[in-house]
């Protein structure tokens, strides 16, 4: 690869994680490709360079934090997802840490209450997204024994999404922690995991 386009492809990484980040805290609407280009470091002339559009940027931010929660499955749940790995999982997305992270953390509990105006290849891609994240809590129901693990998995997941969402509304800190703390025992208890 010529250094040029090497350069073009870490300017637009870059680009990408400043999206991913402000989209994460901000929902899509947040998203001003000037300001975006500004804390990229870069001019805002340069931006269809990388993109045809705002909605094309916005769809490969879809793509970019997926990855990245995909990243964070794999991490708890591994090829073969299990019990321990799904307490594992919710110990960690409704944690302090992932709270007070948004702009790191999962995308779904700040987009999902708008994906339904994202851009249409944005939507679909966060789709896929969701898609992903509820199949690996599903493959780690299965393996537990579940039965009706699809059912099980949507709702755990909608509890944890809604959760995290109520959490972070939340103007006392020690409010939003206790949520998350019962939450966490609750789905756990609920799931035979309390106790791994």
């Amino acid at each position: 690869m010529r250094r040029s386009a090497a350069q073009k492809e870490e300017t637009r990484k870059r680009i990408l994680e400043e999206a991913a980040m402000a989209m994460r805290v901000q929902g899509h609407e947040g998203i001003s490709v000037a300001d975006l280009m500004k804390r990229a470091g870069l001019t805002h002339g340069g931006f269809y360079a990388h993109f045809a559009s705002r909605d094309d940027l916005v769809a490969h931010a879809v793509d970019r934090m997926f990855n990245d929660s995909r990243a964070i499955l794999r991490q708890y749940l591994g090829e073969k997802p299990d019990a321990d790995g799904l307490a594992a999982l919710i110990d960690f997305y409704l944690s302090e840490h992932a709270m007070l992270r948004m702009e790191q953390a999962c995308p779904l509990p700040t987009l999902s209450g708008e994906a339904s105006r994202l851009p249409k290849a944005a939507r679909q891609r966060f789709e896929v997204g969701l898609d992903t994240f509820r199949d690996g809590i599903r493959r780690a129901l299965e393996s537990s024994g579940v039965r009706d693990a699809e059912g099980l998995a949507s709702s755990v997941m909608a509890e944890m999404i809604g959760t995290m969402a109520m959490a972070r509304v939340m103007s006392d800190k020690d409010r939003a922690l206790a949520i998350l703390s019962a939450s966490r025992h609750n789905l756990k208890e609920r799931l035979g995991l309390a106790m791994k």
